[in-house]
């Protein structure tokens, strides 16, 4: 009897051993949000060489997959237009039944605390929007603040829909945004990943071995000092908060970041670092839609915030598939936390509408620097989007141009046939231009979307 026993022990033993559970990441699992019209990866771990089956219930169709000698199973699935809700069987040794999926829009929403902000930390008429919140059609799944030292396969988290609690707590301006979408897009179901972190830097985002292998970007995260509110050190939320969900399709990014990299002066390379190693990480080119930091006093540095400004700026001309807005118009100087989250999160969904889903050609950038004509003692200053170009208070004190000696002067301005044109009796050869070049600077220049222009300064 006593050697039955043993037997039995052994043999259970011997068959959770061999029989281990398919197991999936927390990011595919019910109430999730799969990216419309195109092919998903479902992955996940089970025993070695072990044949699963996965049967999602918008075709029926039957996907077979092995998992590797590393016990890791992917397989691709095609996703038909927007709808559900849905199921999705995964079958090995187990079976797992994943429900109430909807087929939609997915975007990442990630950065520090101003993506992070959410109605609990009292943003404008927060309360009221959370009352209204409750749409089974939009999803959340909110990533927790973690770090690592090497990039990690999973992350805590599940997916909720949208209630007034759940959006309580939830990113405001990814809320917002997704709202915004959804009213343009027909009720279309959006699913937001919200991954954040108050307080951080680009560096902490970006893989490591990108920083280590670039030697300016990494003097520069050498110069960063310790931080109280997360880490610093380049990768370290990126392992544990980014590389878990590589692989989940996505239609693209909104970022909100900036305030914590005040002071570096290659931020420009840094950031476009990040969106590259991302995009190659996720193997194709998603749309990468940004918010420019707001205006603040940053105590002594007078253009640390400005500079920071101008290098988003400058990103957008030089990486393909961006794009900015600006908040300077609806942001007070001495809050490095806007409250205003509703039109940030509406404007990057307007940037979306008109340059992903392409459902109307409304005008939804500021005037953007173009470039610089000089004639004589004058200087012609042209911009992209600048139909109906117009100072707020109808004069402007916020040009300054400078020439050879690099010493900047107040600049006459006036507005000629959407142009700027500017000159100084103190600088009768101009070679330079600057606009709104100090960190609390407030654009006074608009098109006639009645949006500002980005601070600029030429090279």
């Amino acid at each position: 009897m006593k050697h039955n026993k043993i037997a039995v022990i052994l043999f259970l033993i011997f068959c959770n051993t061999t029989f281990a559970n398919v197991t999936l990441p927390n990011v595919i699992s019910d109430n999730m949000v799969l990216q419309r019209n195109t092919e998903v990866s479902i992955w996940g771990w089970a025993n070695p060489q072990e044949e699963l089956v996965v049967t999602p219930s918008w075709n029926h169709q039957v996907y077979k997959i092995k998992a590797n000698n590393q016990a890791k199973w992917e397989i691709k699935i095609p996703t038909p237009k927007e709808g559900g809700p849905y199921t999705v069987i995964v079958k090995g040794y187990n079976e797992i039944i994943l429900k109430n999926i909807l087929i939609g829009e997915v975007w990442f929403c990630s950065g520090q605390s101003n993506m992070e902000m959410s109605v609990g930390w009292g943003i404008k008429n927060g309360e009221e929007e959370a009352k209204t919140a409750n749409n089974p059609n939009i999803r959340f799944f909110t990533v927790p603040k973690l770090t690592a030292t090497s990039p990690q396969n999973n992350v805590p988290g599940s997916w909720t829909e949208s209630t007034t609690e759940t959006m309580r707590n939830f990113s405001a301006t990814g809320y917002f945004f997704a709202k915004r979408l959804q009213e343009e897009l027909k009720n279309v179901p959006i699913g937001l990943i919200s991954s954040n972190w108050g307080g951080t830097p680009a560096e902490i985002w970006t893989p490591e071995e990108v920083i280590q292998n670039d030697a300016v970007l990494l003097e520069s995260a050498k110069t960063r000092k310790e931080e109280v509110y997360g880490p610093n050190q380049p990768g370290r939320a990126f392992n544990a908060m980014i590389y878990p969900l590589i692989g989940y399709k996505i239609a693209g990014v909104i970022w909100y970041q900036g305030e914590s990299n005040v002071g570096s002066a290659v931020y420009d390379k840094t950031f476009s670092a990040l969106i590259a190693s991302w995009r190659k990480l996720w193997n194709y080119e998603f749309p990468f839609y940004y918010v420019q930091i707001a205006p603040y006093q940053y105590g002594d540095d007078h253009f640390g915030g400005v500079e920071i400004r101008n290098a988003q700026r400058k990103v957008l001309q030089e990486i393909l598939y961006t794009g900015m807005v600006l908040t300077s118009d609806i942001s007070p100087i001495d809050d490095i936390h806007p409250k205003d989250k509703k039109t940030v999160g509406t404007r990057l969904a307007n940037l979306a509408l008109v340059k992903t889903y392409k459902t109307n050609s409304y005008v939804v950038n500021g005037p953007l620097y173009s470039g610089i004509k000089i004639e004589k003692n004058k200087v012609l200053v042209a911009f992209d989007y600048a139909e109906g170009l117009h100072f707020l208070n109808k004069k402007s004190n916020q040009f300054e141009i400078a020439g050879a000696d690099n010493v900047f002067y107040v600049a006459d301005a006036s507005i000629k046939n959407n142009t700027v044109l500017l000159n100084s009796k103190k600088v009768p050869k101009p070679l330079k231009v600057r606009f709104a070049w100090t960190n609390t600077a407030q654009s006074e220049l608009f098109n006639k979307a009645n949006l500002p222009a980005s601070s600029f300064i030429t090279e």
